[in-house]
């Protein structure tokens, strides 16, 4: 899926955000979101998304409009082809790895099963083979970014948005996350992250500064 933006801006009162960002992010690309703290990646990357409206401009998705979408059309965006990768993991930390990447199977009374032999694949790929049934506290930042990563593998997600995915993560963590990201790209993922990791910065294909506005 392509991902464009188009003439995008965004004010909080008196105070101009971001203004005048253009950018198209084709399938199998990696686009990075740079700039100062305060500078409105964050919201940027929710504007692409489709979760915040802009004050000014357009957001399209393979060339539909949706920054025009109901809640219904969007939902089903999120739902179908989109994964939102957080900084703080957005695990459950009382369920199992496998939940947390398929979710499903609950330990509290959800029933509907698995694909277990895609829910083995997934976390063969992100380095937690044979964890499937530890709960998610028990495992280190670096662990649990890797079954955020793990979910949008499962889903098949078409496209991923992450904000600052590598910031809490040791060096270690933060190569295999890159990779990760990088391997997501070439099976044809479209990717947009918020960074302040210059080294991810600059390996991506895009590069979009935010701060210079203001």
């Amino acid at each position: 899926m392509m991902i464009r933006g188009a003439g995008l801006g965004f004010s909080f009162g008196d105070k101009v955000v971001f203004q005048g960002i253009n950018m198209e992010v084709n399938p199998g690309t990696i686009a990075a979101l740079v700039g100062p703290s305060g500078s409105g990646k964050t919201l940027l990357l929710h504007t692409l998304g489709g979760m915040i409206t802009p004050d000014r401009g357009a957001v399209y998705v393979d060339g539909e409009e949706s920054s025009a979408w109901s809640d219904t059309r969007r939902l089903r965006f999120w739902r179908e082809s989109a994964a939102f990768i957080q900084q703080d993991y957005g695990v459950v930390e009382e369920e199992s790895v496998a939940f947390n990447v398929t979710m499903r199977s609950s330990l509290w009374g959800r029933t509907i099963v698995p694909d277990h032999s895609k829910l083995d694949e997934v976390l063969a790929r992100v380095g937690l083979s044979g964890r499937a049934g530890e709960t998610a506290a028990r495992l280190s930042g670096g662990e649990k970014q890797r079954v955020a990563i793990a979910r949008a593998l499962y889903k098949g997600a078409q496209v991923w948005f992450a904000d600052e995915p590598t910031a809490s993560l040791d060096a270690d963590n933060q190569g295999l996350v890159r990779t990760l990201f990088r391997e997501a790209a070439e099976k044809g993922a479209t990717i947009i992250v918020a960074t302040h990791d210059l080294d991810f910065a600059r390996s991506c294909e895009q590069r979009v500064e935010l701060g210079s506005q203001r």
